[in-house]
C-alpha cells in the first residue's frame, strides 16, 4: 500500500549557518581540530543535531535558509576564528548542508554584507550551486494561501523583555506598507540574524525570529554579549484548509537544544 498523501506542505526554516567559522555548521569533510579539540567536538555535535532533526522532518517540501550562510573573511578577528578561509569552500559547505535536506523547493535570503560579501554576493553563488528556486533580500511567499514575510535582519535589545519590540515594529511596518498596496499583508513574519529564538503574535498573525545554526564560540559573543544563544530551527505544516480547533491553516514547532560541548566550566582555584 502506498503512503497516504499529506494534506499539508512542510516548510523548514533555518538561518545563520556561518559555515567556515569554528562553531559554524560544519559537514564532516570540513570538521577540523586545527583551532582546538573543543571546537572539533562542537562541530561534530552541531552536525549530529542538525542532521538528526532534518532526518526526522523529511520529506521537506520547502526549505528556507534565511541568511548568513557563510562566515566570510572574519576581518574583525584577523581570521583567527575560521577553520576554512576560502569563501568558495565556505559556499561548498553551505551547499552540502542544504543538499542534505533534499527539499522539494529551496529559497534563500541574503544575509549581512560583513559575512556574505560587501562587494560581491556569495549567497547568490550558493543559490546557483544548489539550484535554488529563489533568492532575495526581502521576500514574500504564498504557501497554501498563507503569506510569509521573510527577511534576514532584525534589531535586538540588551534586555530580555525588549527583544519583542523589533518584530512588533516590523509587523506594523508591514501593515503600513500593505495599506499603500505595496506589500501583501503577511500572516507570518520570519526574521533571523540575532541568534536567539523568539515568537510574538496575535489572533491573525505570528512573528518568529529563528534560532541560529551556529553555536556559541565567537570572540565577539564571549567578550561583548550577554544574551542566550539558541541553536536550532523551526518548521511549519501549512494545511490545505483551516484547522478545526484553531481556525488557522498552519501549525508550527521548533527544535532548540543546548550544546553539551559548550557548557561553561568552573575553574577551581
Amino acid at each position: 500500500m502506498g503512503k497516504k498523501k499529506r494534506n499539508f506542505t512542510r516548510v523548514v526554516i533555518g538561518g545563520d549557518k556561518h559555515c567556515g567559522h569554528r562553531v559554524g555548521l560544519t559537514p564532516p569533510p570540513w570538521q577540523s581540530a586545527i583551532l582546538g579539540r573543543k571546537y572539533y567536538n562542537i562541530q561534530r555535535e552541531l552536525w549530529k543535531e542538525f542532521t538528526g532533526i532534518i532526518d526526522y522532518l523529511k520529506p521537506i517540501d520547502v526549505l528556507m535558509m534565511n541568511g548568513d550562510a557563510i562566515d566570510g573573511r572574519g576581518e574583525r578577528s584577523g581570521g583567527t576564528e575560521l577553520i576554512v578561509t576560502n569563501r568558495q569552500k565556505q559556499v561548498d559547505m553551505a551547499a552540502h548542508c542544504i543538499n542534505y535536506c533534499k527539499a522539494g523547493k529551496v529559497v534563500l535570503t541574503r544575509g549581512t554584507p560583513y559575512h556574505t560579501g560587501k562587494t560581491e554576493e556569495w549567497e547568490d553563488m550558493l543559490a546557483d550551486q544548489v539550484n535554488a528556486d529563489k533568492i532575495g533580500d526581502h521576500e514574500f511567499y504564498n504557501i497554501n494561501g498563507v503569506i510569509f514575510d521573510v527577511k534576514h535582519n532584525i534589531g535586538t535589545s540588551t534586555i530580555p523583555h525588549g527583544k519583542f519590540t523589533a518584530i512588533a515594529r516590523d509587523r506594523l511596518w508591514n501593515l503600513i506598507w500593505s495599506e499603500y498596496k505595496m506589500q501583501p499583508k503577511a500572516d507570518i513574519l520570519i526574521r533571523s540574524h540575532v541568534h536567539y529564538y523568539l515568537h510574538l503574535g496575535e489572533v491573525d498573525w505570528d512573528g518568529y525570529i529563528t534560532p541560529a545554526l551556529q553555536g556559541m564560540g565567537s570572540k565577539f559573543g564571549a567578550k561583548i554579549c550577554s544574551g542566550i544563544v539558541h541553536f536550532g530551527l523551526i518548521w511549519f505544516d501549512i494545511y490545505d484548509k483551516p484547522r478545526k480547533i484553531t481556525g488557522k491553516r498552519w501549525e508550527m514547532d521548533k527544535y532548540i537544544i543546548g550544546i553539551k560541548s559548550q557548557r561553561a566550566t568552573v575553574t577551581k582555584l
